[in-house]
């Protein structure tokens, strides 16, 4: 029998240039005997509920062609649906994609990925921030890094990763530590001043940053990252570690594992799978096998 695919596309991914994408990619699923449904919203909220609206139809499976936010979204639409979710991975980062081991850069291979059919249970994470509630999959960050994030979006120049790079400059000029309290479980209180914290359900985010290298998707559990407060030049010093791992090893690191994390700050904004969640203060609690995933 045909798999009967939704493929939710994001038309502005890379400033629109993958579209030219496609047509190859579902001629491909085609050829491969699967029926696709293509899906374009005319933005974020529209995407949403088309997608909402497909997976209610049960399809085989809703496939994001896109980047991180695009699946992001398409999780609101899949988790605890039973329906699996598929990534052709065509975003800046694809930090998503590769935490479930799809191919980054070969759109085809992706394609043959969601043909084989294959799922992994992997877990999502509920977060809620004032009235905000919904899922991520990936890592959630609050502060240095989530407002490198919030300026980066207030930049219009220069492009892509350069924009991101200039708005880091900027922010560790102004960067002064932030005074957190983590809450674990509803019983262990962490109190310190922090350059950030990372929630993580997978372990990269920003295009391959390891900030959560121990997190595994299909545990249960959150691994909750804290860099302590820390002068700026150790802080340049620590930072680029934090592409290979080896950050956790800084004795200003400290790694902790729970199902329910509390956040909360002054002044901070929460930011997951690299999508604006809100203010904090933020609780974020593990939906153990939310989620289906070819892979």
């Amino acid at each position: 029998m045909s798999p009967q695919l939704a493929l939710l596309v994001n038309p502005a991914a890379r400033g629109g240039r993958t579209l030219r994408l496609l047509e190859p990619v579902v001629r491909r699923l085609r050829a491969g005997g699967a029926e696709v449904a293509v899906i374009v919203g005319r933005d974020a909220a529209d995407a949403l509920e088309r997608a909402c609206a497909v997976a209610a139809e049960r399809p085989d499976a809703l496939v994001a062609f896109g980047g991180d936010g695009l699946v992001h979204l398409a999780v609101q639409a899949v988790a605890g649906t039973g329906v699996p979710l598929g990534i052709i991975p065509m975003g800046t980062g694809n930090d998503l994609a590769s935490a479930f081991g799809v191919p980054l850069k070969d759109p085809m291979a992706a394609a043959r990925t969601v043909l084989r059919m294959r799922t992994r249970q992997v877990d999502a994470v509920r977060v809620r921030a004032g009235l905000a509630d919904e899922l991520f999959a990936g890592v959630l960050c609050c502060g240095f890094d989530s407002r490198v994030n919030e300026r980066a979006n207030r930049l219009t120049w220069p492009s892509g990763r350069a924009r991101y790079l200039r708005a880091m400059v900027e922010e560790l000029r102004a960067f002064r530590p932030i005074p957190f309290r983590v809450t674990l479980d509803g019983g262990e209180v962490i109190e310190q001043e922090a350059m950030l914290v990372a929630v993580g359900n997978t372990g990269s985010y920003g295009a391959g940053m390891r900030i959560c290298p121990g997190a595994r998707p299909d545990d249960g559990l959150l691994d909750v990252v804290m860099l302590r407060a820390v002068g700026k030049a150790e802080f340049l010093r620590v930072f680029p570690s934090v592409y290979r791992g080896t950050h956790v090893a800084h004795p200003a690191v400290s790694v902790r594992r729970a199902r329910h994390v509390r956040l909360e700050a002054p002044e901070v904004v929460a930011y997951a799978d690299g999508e604006r969640v809100g203010p904090i203060p933020v609780t974020c609690e593990i939906q153990p096998g939310a989620l289906r995933v070819l892979c």
